[in-house]
């Protein structure tokens, strides 16, 4: 049933868009494929009517290509130079056509079967869901101690520094209405590691609801994540971000925004 689900999709241009899951890549020739595939398969069961985006952050590898000679017809390729995270992201949920707007990792380690507790939590009410390895019923594998230590004392430092309430800013898997992500990522400055952390900051500051969501995470190998160079340049980001805010850069609104809620909540 789901393959059968996967090949009309794979095969079929769709149009009204539910669903757009954006996948920043940079030199993912090992890893794009699979998760791609996993990706397609299980929402295809579940939703007809969605769409994958790959942001290619100019790979140097075959990444690009593999995607290309895929050929499915809902699937969208974007390439543009090498910005960081936050610009691959911030292109796909731009370009992106659905009634929500995930974005998930390339190396699919939050594995994508998360989407359906996430998609839960919008449905009632939420603005933005987050996948949360911090928040209780959260399942954490193939992480070392000294990874441990250094997210828990950069969540510590991150709350206590940034005032966003969300435990777990940086888990690369995060959920949003159209409309949030739209104006979220407009105000975004921040084209890097930190860009999570100050779109969550964005959305406290405008008072959008969000759902921090237990997930399961597997510390795939290979991963591009410095863990004492991209904590330093984070700490750094979180007085940048406020830096911003005091000079105005987050001040003016859409005045035919969305209009938010007013509540973070842990599940």
């Amino acid at each position: 049933m789901s393959y059968a689900n996967f090949e009309t999709w794979r095969d079929v241009k769709l149009e009204h868009i539910e669903l757009s899951i954006v996948i920043p890549a940079y030199n993912e020739e090992i890893r794009i494929l699979p998760t791609l595939a996993a990706t397609a398969v299980f929402v295809s069961s579940y939703m007809p009517n969605w769409e994958i985006i790959v942001s290619d952050d100019g790979s140097k590898d075959t990444t690009a290509k593999l995607v290309k000679e895929l050929g499915w017809e809902n699937l969208k390729l974007i390439e543009h130079a090498n910005t960081g995270k936050g610009g691959a992201v911030r292109r796909g949920v731009m370009a992106a056509e659905g009634k929500y707007i995930l974005f998930a990792d390339a190396d699919n380690s939050t594995p994508i079967e998360e989407l359906m507790r996430m998609m839960d939590e919008l449905h009632a009410g939420s603005d933005i869901a987050v996948g949360s390895r911090a928040a209780e019923g959260a399942v954490e594998e193939n992480k070392s101690f000294f990874r441990h230590l250094v997210s828990w004392g950069l969540r510590t430092v991150a709350g206590w520094l940034s005032g966003v309430r969300v435990k777990d800013t940086q888990c690369g898997f995060k959920l949003f209405k159209r409309e949030v992500a739209q104006e979220l990522f407009t105000k975004q400055q921040m084209d890097g590691f930190s860009f999570d952390l100050e779109l969550l900051y964005l959305a406290h500051k405008y008072g959008y609801k969000v759902a921090e969501v237990p997930v399961r995470w597997f510390d795939a190998p290979g991963s591009k994540v410095n863990s004492v160079k991209d904590s330093i340049q984070f700490l750094k980001d979180i007085f940048a971000v406020r830096k911003l805010d005091r000079q105005g850069a987050y001040a003016e609104r859409d005045a035919n925004a969305y209009s938010p809620g007013h509540r973070v909540s842990a599940q």
